[in-house]
């Protein structure tokens, strides 16, 4: 248990930013996850629309400070690899 007010605030102010870090990171996980399954479905359309809501999640996490620029950058550019490899796949058997 803490000692001094100080220290209680900063239990009160990390509670507060645990909570919200992982509804964050929460809403990341579900992006990326609809996109693979829309991907996994087959249905590229609808798969790009995700694609790009996933980036705009990514990017408001970054702006919150919840995950590193670098790391939103590494897992933008894998999700879009994915996408258009799947593009480049649909091309070929078509």
């Amino acid at each position: 248990m803490p000692n001094t007010k100080q220290a209680e605030k900063r239990m009160r102010v990390t509670a507060k930013r645990t909570a919200r870090n992982r509804q964050v990171k929460s809403s990341v996980k579900t992006a990326v996850r609809r996109f693979s399954d829309t991907l996994a479905e087959g249905n590229l359309e609808v798969a790009s629309d995700k694609l790009h809501a996933t980036v705009k999640t990514l990017d408001k996490a970054v702006s919150k400070g919840v995950v590193h620029k670098n790391a939103a950058a590494r897992k933008k550019s894998r999700l879009a690899k994915r996408l258009n490899k799947a593009k480049a796949l649909e091309a070929v058997a078509e």
